[in-house]
């Protein structure tokens, strides 16, 4: 009798396929109130290389962390109709503390515009004050009707930026270049993550902005994830507010300003995008293990050599994990650690002692190959970067293969239906067809130019819906 497979088959059950890769993984687990999730190690470790990277791209944009508290007064949130409007379904809002009815009701944290608002309110004086660039990383609070772990949690981890400024201009080139490159960058060129940069219709905006830049992936299954959005909010919050600075002319102006943020949800993406059926495939320069050296026995000499590759590695700037645990059979280790995803194992057993070589495995392009022991530390790095570039390859591949050009709504339709996306003409679609597509569990993921820029306007000539159903 055939063994069972470790994991669901993708082409069997998508979804099951996802849950059992969490679960194998070891990434993360349902918490105890519904919606919520408890991070293991593992998984908080890969958000941990994300949320570094992206604090030093942050960081290099001249922004500067801070931190808002998590219980917002109600009536922040009123203060803009349409903000509190979007956000009203998915608010948590607490009544009681101390034994005692609040004489206000305050909010769970779902996004910090209105708190924020507030002290920039304080903050910002002249036009000196300006631009003031701030981020925070912390949790929110969405209640969630359907949560899928990392995907759509009541409760989740995110960074989410605020910078206020003295021109429309400012503001929208801040935008823009979070966007491009603080997101974009870091997704492509880190997480190896096909996206498509592009701007938001009117419909699916974020409430209380005057537009939205997002970055759209197509999972493995051909559906698409919101990776990242950066909004463009005006004045609308600084009115709310009363944020206002002393211009050189001397007059009372209000601020321009942008929000934007980035989730856990990545830690999902990276499983549904570059995941097979025998789990995980980390990006190489994200993964925290880089490479593994399993011993295949327990002999000393093998034990040595695996500890000596597993210092030699990490002198040439490897992350290397050395897994010399004799008590548990090899074909386990080598396959827990493939469902892990960890790029690059290394493998010695008493043969490899004799021939002087050891077997790398590598888990992106599959295979395995004996390599001479005093070349590893050449050809581990070079088996990383190769395979680094694969996985963008790879998932830009498949969006390509998968995203037909339509015509009309019915065949936009089609195409999400049975596992792609669509790009149709923004002017043969509309706002009605848009409607339409929203009636059969379709959305416009965002709309590009002809060549594929982001484009200046959501009716500018030329524009491109990107069409698909979401996660």
């Amino acid at each position: 009798m055939a063994k069972a497979p470790v994991l669901t088959p993708r082409a069997d059950d998508f979804p099951r396929w996802y849950q059992d890769v969490i679960n194998k993984a070891e990434l993360a687990e349902n918490g105890p109130v519904r919606g919520t999730m408890v991070i293991r190690p593992y998984g908080y470790g890969l958000w941990e290389r994300m949320q570094g990277d992206l604090d030093a791209r942050i960081k290099a944009a001249g922004v500067q962390n801070a931190y808002f508290p998590l219980f917002i007064p109600q009536s922040y949130l009123t203060r803009e109709a349409e903000h509190v409007e979007g956000f009203a379904p998915e608010l948590a809002v607490v009544t009681h503390g101390g034994g005692k009815e609040l004489e206000e009701p305050v909010v769970v944290r779902p996004t910090s515009e209105t708190i924020v608002n507030e002290y920039f309110s304080k903050w910002v004086q002249s036009y000196r004050d300006l631009p003031l660039l701030i981020n925070q990383w912390a949790n929110v609070v969405r209640w969630e009707l359907r949560p899928r772990l990392f995907l759509r949690t009541t409760e989740f981890l995110w960074q989410e930026g605020h910078t206020a400024h003295a021109t429309y201009e400012d503001a929208r080139e801040f935008a823009a270049r979070i966007h491009r490159d603080v997101y974009a960058d870091f997704m492509e060129n880190v997480l190896a993550m096909d996206v498509v940069l592009g701007r938001k219709t009117a419909r699916e905006r974020f409430a209380g902005a005057v537009n939205t830049l997002t970055l759209e992936g197509m999972m493995g299954d051909g559906k698409a994830l919101q990776l990242g959005t950066s909004h463009e909010l005006g004045q609308n919050f600084a009115r709310a507010f009363n944020t206002r600075y002393l211009s050189r002319d001397g007059e009372q102006e209000l601020v321009w300003q942008t929000s934007w943020g980035s989730t856990t949800r990545m830690v999902g993406a990276l499983v549904m995008m570059h995941g097979d059926d025998d789990g995980l495939r980390l990006p190489p320069r994200l993964a925290p293990v880089q490479a593994v050296v399993l011993a295949v026995k327990g002999d000393p000499a093998v034990l040595a050599a695996v500890r000596e590759t597993g210092d030699r590695l990490a002198a040439a700037g490897v992350r290397v994990h050395v897994d010399d645990r004799a008590d548990i059979p090899f074909g386990r280790r080598a396959v827990d650690w493939e469902l892990r995803g960890v790029p690059v194992r290394v493998e010695i057993g008493p043969r490899d002692l004799e021939a002087g070589t050891a077997t790398l495995a590598r888990r992106i392009p599959g295979g395995k190959e004996p390599v001479r022991t005093d070349l590893l530390a050449e050809a581990v790095p070079k088996a990383l970067e190769e395979d680094q570039a694969l996985l963008l390859r790879q998932a830009r591949e498949r969006r390509t293969a998968r995203t037909v050009e339509a015509r009309t709504v019915d065949e936009a339709a089609e195409a999400a239906a049975t596992g792609g996306w669509a790009r149709i003409r923004w002017a043969d679609l509309g706002p009605e067809g848009e409607a339409a597509l929203a009636e059969r569990a379709v959305s416009v993921r965002c709309l590009v130019t002809e060549d594929g820029a982001v484009p200046d306007a959501d009716d500018a000539p030329g524009n491109v819906a990107y069409v698909a159903r979401a996660y």
